[in-house]
């Protein structure tokens, strides 16, 4: 579950920057052209939203629990 939660935080962060370089690569022409950077940044909110659904449906499986912060005494 680590692993996916690593590799989905980093397809998400790949989403965010390649929206970024479309944002400052479009619009040299003259002509503004947003649709890829659209494109990029609704894949990456498809993807925030499937990795929350994704921890929430292993949280209600038992696969992962919480932890918090032991009390010492």
């Amino acid at each position: 579950m680590k692993y996916f939660i690593a590799a989905a935080l980093v397809l998400i962060i790949g989403a965010l920057a390649s929206a970024g370089v479309f944002m400052m690569r479009d619009g040299r022409d003259g002509k503004p052209k947003t649709s890829n950077m659209m494109r990029a940044l609704a894949l990456r909110v498809g993807l925030s939203i499937l990795l929350f659904l994704c921890i929430l449906l292993a949280y209600k499986m038992g696969w992962i629990r919480p932890t918090g912060i032991p009390i010492e005494r």
